[in-house]
């Protein structure tokens, strides 16, 4: 009896050491796509936070987890791969998109699977579906940046630093000297233009094309901005951020000659949304893995990841920010705000004005 007793007594130990040795996620398998339109370099970061942490999950995308592209090549493709008659599946599971009113259409197009995240309304500081369709898991932060190298150059022509978004669009001194985003095929570009519309009306439009904005690429614009071509540029914070980390930190080049301005009429707080594919739409129809990778992106984990990536934490009583950046809380009081719902039911009448009033005026 008492050998009996012990075998047992191994047995249940042995059982317990496995329980504890087995990793939350290592029971995680399948494979999984997930779009998304952050930067390809975050992209990498996240993408082995997810292995590490999903060691049995097999990446669907050339040995990645994510597919990349812009949001409006994003939201295009996606629009083929639904079919004129909006029933066909897609070549992916998840969709992390930069832009959220795009979570309202997909919604509306019942082609999103509802799941729940455990303590949502304590959980997060931003908002999120209450029938589960889509989560906030990373911030973008639409700033203003200069470079305070160059402040005595642009005086001597007359141009003025900009401090808000107002004067980056209607000094006439910074009249050909100002770059941004395209809303046309930037997410994010597209949803400060709505907020900016928000609070200054379509006039901020008329501002613009006076001014000669430029449409550029970040990396463009970052450079344009380092060689004087341009005074100042409305760009995510996170692409300024990633910019002085690789230069300073990483290639240890003490760089100087570019900041982030917070501007003093408010920042545009962009939460960008986690959704999962309906099963029967989905590439892999895998709902058990897209549900516990949506999950894990709401752990302080999961957001550690999105902080090294030059993001904000969605998550409510998250201290730490992306790097040389101040704290999330702090923005959330000078967020100017976005209706999602008109970025949303308006985006081709708002689009058209853009190409009318700014994109033409050139």
């Amino acid at each position: 009896m008492k050998k009996v007793l012990s075998v047992l007594l191994l047995l249940a130990m042995l059982l317990c050491f496995s329980s504890a040795a087995l990793a939350v996620n290592e029971d995680v398998e399948g494979e999984l796509v997930i779009y998304s339109s952050a930067y390809p370099e975050v992209l990498d970061m996240l993408d082995e936070a997810l292995k590490k942490e999903f060691p049995n999950l097999t990446p669907g995308v050339n040995g990645s987890f994510f597919f990349y592209s812009g949001s409006g090549k994003l939201i295009s493709r996606i629009s083929g791969e639904m079919g004129p008659d909006r029933n066909q599946p897609l070549e992916c599971d998840m969709l992390m998109m930069a832009e959220p009113s795009y979570s309202l259409e997909m919604k509306d197009y019942g082609y999103l699977h509802s799941f729940e995240i455990e303590n949502a309304d304590t959980l997060f500081r931003f908002p999120y579906d209450e029938e589960g369709y889509w989560y906030p898991v990373r911030v973008c932060n639409m700033v203003l940046a200069y470079n305070p190298e160059a402040v005595d150059y642009w005086a001597a022509k007359g141009v003025t630093i900009p401090k808000t978004f107002k004067d980056f669009a209607s000094d006439p001194s910074l009249k050909g000297y100002i770059s941004m985003g395209d809303p046309m095929t930037s997410g994010t570009a597209y949803a400060a233009v709505v907020g900016l519309l928000g609070k200054y009306g379509d006039e901020y439009l008329n501002w613009l094309a006076a001014n000669e904005v430029k449409r550029e690429s970040g990396s463009t614009a970052i450079a344009n901005l380092q060689d004087n071509q341009c005074a100042a540029l409305m760009i995510l914070e996170e692409s300024i951020l990633k910019f002085l980390y690789d230069e300073n930190e990483t290639n240890h080049k003490n760089i100087h000659n570019i900041e982030v301005i917070y501007p003093e009429d408010g920042v545009v707080l962009i939460p960008s949304n986690v959704m999962i594919v309906a099963e029967e739409y989905s590439k892999n129809a895998n709902i058990e893995a897209a549900e516990a990778v949506a999950r894990w992106f709401a752990t302080e984990d999961g957001q550690a990841a999105i902080i090294r990536g030059f993001m904000h934490s969605t998550l409510a009583g998250m201290k730490d920010c992306p790097y040389h950046s101040v704290d999330t809380d702090e923005l959330i009081q000078k967020d100017i705000g976005v209706d999602w719902i008109k970025a949303y039911r308006e985006r081709d009448s708002i689009l058209s004005k853009w190409t009318t009033t700014v994109t033409t005026a050139r």
